[in-house]
């Protein structure tokens, strides 16, 4: 096969380009034009010499499912390229992504240092599940960075934040994250999710590894879990032996489905900034709205920050309403175009009551405690009109009291 298509010397390919053409090389198996998807659990050697080869690692090639696919490669060199990454490596969900690169980098008796406002599954696992190993964790205000730096022990090995945050789009510094871990000798991952490559590469900011959700924006229709971590080729390499022990890994359909979603991702992603600011600046300016937590809009603490660093602000919008979580309800069930779900990024709208939907197990002031009022209220913008999504809320908003 040819290589993947290159820009010319003096000009870099666009991240559009990259996303249609990057990974993928020329020709494809049968002349395709697009990624075939290798529905096989095992790769036949035609003889002992090529196996030899492939064992002393002189020849490149696949053995089993669990250690590689073609298919799951490409979407990870697809993804690499829109990173500005070295190399990627593909999971069956963004927890499997995280959590093998933990252990990977982890042992007992170190130490992992988080950031107050990462996603609560990445909170849970690193509280509850690495406790039972002897591996401690600390969480820290997001944007306390002398807190942060001052909870750094001797056998602290990683420093895990996320940006923009889930559900309050807190933006973290990135320059200033990637500093403090090469002063302090610790590995940095961003889990990038809710920015995307099209809006926020962290690698260029000095960041080590980034974390997305290919669930959401990445395949971005709502039809595949995966994840994928991105970072050096050495890093990748360490994350992915360990991989082949735990057995994360992406399916080749699922794989097939984040190469066709990757190839959109530019026009989504930049779609998808253009309504969610327009709904915001509409809900930051409603009489029944307390507060709109987007750092697209200029009075976000964050948004000085996301400005200098993202080129675009995502399509997630928080709200809180001023009322009751028995009103927030209403709002929600108001709406006859956003649908009630969890999960964001994909081709449809979707809005959930994070009180309902995520911290559902616990009481008032149990999800006061971690942040989480009853009034609040997430959107994923997805690729519907913009007037008409504007139009559903407006009516839910003045009809639902």
């Amino acid at each position: 096969m040819s290589a993947t298509p290159k820009a010319s010397p003096d000009r870099p390919q666009a991240i559009a380009t990259r996303a249609v053409h990057g990974g993928e090389a020329r020709p494809r198996p049968g002349n395709a034009i697009t990624t075939p998807i290798f529905q096989t659990a095992t790769f036949t050697f035609k003889n002992t010499a090529e196996l030899v080869a492939h064992m002393k690692h002189e020849i490149s090639r696949e053995e089993y499912g669990r250690y590689g696919n073609p298919t799951q490669r490409i979407a990870e060199e697809k993804c690499a390229a829109l990173e500005g990454a070295e190399a990627g490596l593909s999971f069956a969900s963004g927890m499997a992504a995280i959590t093998t690169t933990l252990f990977t980098i982890l042992r007992s008796g170190k130490h992992v240092l988080l950031t107050d406002d990462c996603y609560r599954r990445t909170r849970q696992f690193c509280t509850g599940v690495l406790g039972r190993f002897g591996i401690e964790s600390t969480v820290v205000p997001t944007d306390d960075y002398a807190a942060l730096e001052a909870a750094i022990r001797p056998e602290t090995r990683v420093l895990l934040s996320e940006s923009p945050t889930n559900p309050y789009m807190r933006v973290v510094d990135l320059e200033r994250i990637a500093d403090i871990a090469r002063r302090h000798k610790l590995v940095s991952i961003i889990d990038s999710t809710f920015a995307t490559p099209v809006n926020q590469q962290p690698l260029r900011h000095g960041i080590d590894l980034v974390l997305h959700s290919a669930t959401k924006y990445l395949s971005g229709h709502n039809d595949v879990l995966g994840g994928v971590i991105l970072g050096s080729e050495e890093m990748i390499d360490s994350i992915r032996a360990c991989q082949g022990v735990l057995g994360g890994i992406l399916d080749a359909h699922a794989a097939y489905l984040l190469i066709r979603g990757l190839k959109t991702l530019p026009l989504r992603v930049e779609y998808q900034n253009r309504s969610a600011q327009r709904i915001a600046e509409m809900l930051a300016a409603h009489p029944r709205v307390d507060q709109v937590y987007y750092c697209g809009l200029s009075d976000h603490p964050g948004h000085a920050v996301a400005a200098r660093q993202m080129t675009g602000f995502g399509g997630v919008v928080s709200f809180e309403l001023k009322g009751t979580l028995e009103e927030t309800s209403k709002v929600v069930d108001g709406v006859r175009l956003f649908q009630i779900a969890p999960s964001l990024g994909g081709v449809e709208s979707l809005i959930e009551q994070p009180a309902l939907m995520s911290f559902f197990e616990l009481s008032t002031e149990e999800r006061l405690a971690v942040g989480i009022r009853n009034n609040l209220i997430r959107l994923s913008i997805g690729l519907e009109d913009t007037d008409d999504l504007i139009s559903d809320l407006r009516t839910s908003l003045g009809t639902c009291v």
